[in-house]
């Protein structure tokens, strides 16, 4: 904003157009010296308001010590308050155009808030970190020939200090950092970072959209946690929430008297799921508030992109709605076109800043198309579909999994519709659902076995990574917010396998491209094995570019050890055991081949050449092609 307080003519265009795409840099609270003074510039939107002042401990929550003035037909109010500087705690006090007080408001983009459950917005100062790893390239670290794995965490939960307390965006910086890196994970995912008043929403009930939550430390020690991530060679991305909002009174909800940011009619503005507001992505100042919070959080703290929360809850109308609960499109039909506009600007808007993925649970098409093709233009979506077969075929006893192979084998039949992300996120390890361990069958032993061998099937199967924390070693509880994971079961070596597999297949996952490089391609895939149904045995074959070694996964998905068992090879030639979960080294039997197999002129199945394989129980394996 400058020096000057009022806003330009472009700037007055662009929010009336809701396309101001830097609309952090002319709302909020700024640290400002005005005719010599330094002070704070505030400015905020409520264009429905009569009168609204900036109340806050500077003025001991006075209401008519700092007026606003409103600057001519935007609907924005500012004000310059001399005297106080970053840290200063700040509310908006509104009255509606009946001049009726309403409750006292947190800035809508305010750049920091009180620790909860104060619930004043804190004057920070932008740009004041020196980024130490500019050159760090987010979009092609996330393209589709590059592996992408994601450690997806919960910040209050990974770790516990001293008595208890969450650990700091610099102790991350440091232990979830090296962690993550050492793990081989090429990103982390942060579950919603914006300040939110309740601790049990993991952050998916926003305020402070605008704001890194204060529980952890200042914004610029959150971007010290970025810096330090990509200094490591890890790209951040974070859990956003542009979908709905909380009803808290000092929230979005009802901000000038109106239904500013929400649809007044529950039918359209009311999440019956989860008892918040929707927001009205038809208003352009609306949709433009949120579009230029994305670029928010890629500009102002260098973040490689954003997973965005609950699509499907954003596109269609009758979302967990009954019959006469939600009102139709113009067309008659469920579909929320305002939605799909919003998330086309925003996707378009991002760009080549970031990488966009989508949590989307349903068919609907084209949700990583190009927007100039008609698609929604996300970079990845989920793969839900994938996870909830995948899990219910792990979760059945092996007696049993021949009558289920469909549902490892179905699918493939779409794995190519949509660039897919492959998750194992929070949502399947909590409210019941049990961790990753506990899921799957059998003794203890037999669980580390099969969670092992999922693992290996999920990291060869085409598609980017997700996993949640804790997961990678099997933590056998389900996951509490309350608490620190349970690293006490890496003791127990057959844990410390799991943890030891996990790491292994990202590396394996980086340093082969057959792997990656053709993850959202079907010409990087075929089955070898998908019949042996009575055995439970799979092989298929990932290729890479002209030039790069072929990789072949054999499973054995059966608590049964197969030997002298023949499966079909693309490639005549040596081949290296370049990862078997029953090696002695992840807590196994090391049953296996002694580094690597020979094939044999003996066609099998399709192929003009196999080999004898010995099979453990539980188990996957992978070979890589050797080439002189």
């Amino acid at each position: 904003m400058g020096d000057d307080i009022e806003l330009g003519e472009l700037d007055e265009y662009l929010l009336a157009e809701g396309t101001h795409r830097r609309l952090w840099q002319v709302l909020g609270a700024h640290p400002s010296t005005v005719n010599g003074v330094d002070g704070v510039k505030f400015a905020v939107w409520a264009p429905n308001a009569s009168a609204v002042s900036v109340v806050g401990d500077f003025s001991l929550w006075a209401a008519d010590a700092y007026p606003m003035t409103p600057h001519g037909s935007t609907g924005v109010w500012q004000a310059f308050v001399p005297g106080i500087g970053e840290g200063a705690a700040y509310k908006y006090e509104l009255r509606d155009r009946d001049g009726v007080k309403l409750p006292q408001k947190a800035d809508p983009v305010g750049f920091g808030s009180e620790h909860p459950p104060a619930t004043a917005s804190i004057v920070r100062r932008l740009g004041t970190y020196a980024w130490q790893h500019q050159s760090w390239d987010a979009r092609r670290a996330a393209a589709a020939d590059q592996p992408v794995s994601v450690y997806e965490v919960h910040l209050g939960s990974w770790r516990r200090a001293e008595g208890g307390r969450p650990l700091s965006y610099l102790e991350h910086a440091t232990a979830l950092v090296d962690y993550a890196a050492d793990m081989g994970f090429t990103h982390i995912e942060v579950m919603p970072i914006s300040e939110h008043p309740f601790d049990g929403s993991w952050g998916y009930q926003p305020v402070g959209l605008y704001a890194p939550t204060i529980r952890y430390g200042t914004p610029a020690e959150f971007a010290a946690f970025v810096d330090a991530a990509h200094g490591a060679g890890l790209g951040v991305i974070a859990d956003w929430v542009p979908g709905h909002f909380p009803t808290d009174e000092h929230g979005l909800g009802r901000f000038d008297g109106t239904a500013l940011y929400e649809h007044l009619d529950p039918r359209q503005g009311f999440h019956p799921d989860w008892n918040t507001f929707l927001y009205n992505y038809g208003r352009r100042e609306v949709s433009g508030y949120l579009v230029a919070n994305a670029l928010y959080w890629l500009e102002e703290y260098h973040l490689d992109g954003l997973r965005v929360d609950a699509v499907a809850s954003m596109l269609y109308r009758d979302y967990s709605r009954n019959e006469g609960e939600w009102i139709p499109n113009r067309d008659g039909g469920r579909e929320n076109y305002e939605a799909m506009s919003f998330l086309r600007q925003t996707n378009f808007a991002v760009g080549s800043s970031g990488v966009m993925i989508a949590e989307e649970s349903t068919a609907f098409p084209g949700v990583t198309t190009e927007v100039h093709d008609g698609g929604l233009g996300f970079d990845y979506k989920w793969n839900l579909g994938w996870m909830n077969d995948s899990l219910t075929y792990f979760g059945k006893d092996p007696i049993y999994r021949s009558y289920h192979s469909d549902l490892l084998t179905f699918g493939l039949t779409y794995a190519f519709s949509e660039k897919f992300l492959l998750p194992i996120s929070h949502d399947e390890v909590v409210h019941g659902k049990g961790s990753m361990y506990g899921r799957m069958p059998g003794s203890h032993a037999d669980k580390l076995g099969n969670l092992k061998a999922f693992y290996a099937y999920m990291w060869g199967m085409p598609g980017k990574k997700l996993l949640f924390m804790g997961q990678e070693f099997g933590q056998p509880a389900e996951w509490n917010h309350d608490a620190e994971l349970d690293w006490g079961v890496l003791h127990d070596p057959g844990h410390a396998g799991v943890q030891a597999v996990v790491r292994d297949l990202n590396r394996l996952y980086r340093a082969q491209p057959a792997l990656h490089v053709r993850d959202t391609d079907g010409s990087g895939f075929q089955w070898l094995l998908v019949d042996a149904v009575d055995d439970q045995v799979y092989a298929w074959l990932r290729r890479g570019e002209p030039g790069d070694p072929h990789v072949v996964v054999v499973l054995n998905l059966t608590p049964v050890e197969r030997t002298g068992y023949r499966v079909g090879f693309p490639i005549a030639g040596r081949w290296t055991e370049a990862l078997n979960t029953d090696s002695a080294a992840y807590g196994g039997g090391d049953r296996g081949h002694g580094g690597a197999i020979e094939t044999e002129p003996v066609p099998t199945g399709n192929e003009a050449q196999s080999a004898l394989l010995t099979l453990p129980p539980l188990s996957a394996i992978y070979f890589v092609e050797e080439r002189s």
